[in-house]
């Protein structure tokens, strides 16, 4: 099964349901990213900026990881790179920052 044959619009379903009946802003980034997978990474955006706005995630890595990913989609890639920076700053695990400053590398080129 690749992510193209994944059900995200139930997936995003489900996690508005989890998030509903046990409030999470963990949770809720997960939501954040099925939402951007199955309506679009501008409405996982949107769900992202709520938590970033409420400050209850902010020294988690992967919420700024998130957010990097969506703002590549997007092709917003000083913004996207600036957050992929902040998530490897953020993360004590070597094998994630590396990967985090990897995808900042990437988006330091014109796009292909």
């Amino acid at each position: 099964m690749s992510t193209t044959d994944t059900d995200w619009v139930r997936i995003a379903a489900l996690y508005q349901l989890l998030v509903h009946v046990w409030p999470s802003p963990v949770a809720e980034l997960n939501r954040a990213v099925a939402v951007g997978q199955a309506t679009g990474p501008i409405e996982g955006l949107a769900v992202v900026d709520a938590l970033v706005a409420r400050g209850t995630l902010a020294g988690y890595p992967l919420l700024p990881a998130v957010r990097g990913d969506l703002l590549a989609k997007l092709d917003r890639r000083d913004e996207a790179r600036h957050e992929f920076e902040r998530a490897a700053a953020l993360t004590r695990n070597e094998r994630e920052r590396a990967l985090f400053l990897d995808r900042a590398h990437a988006l330091r080129d014109p796009p292909a």
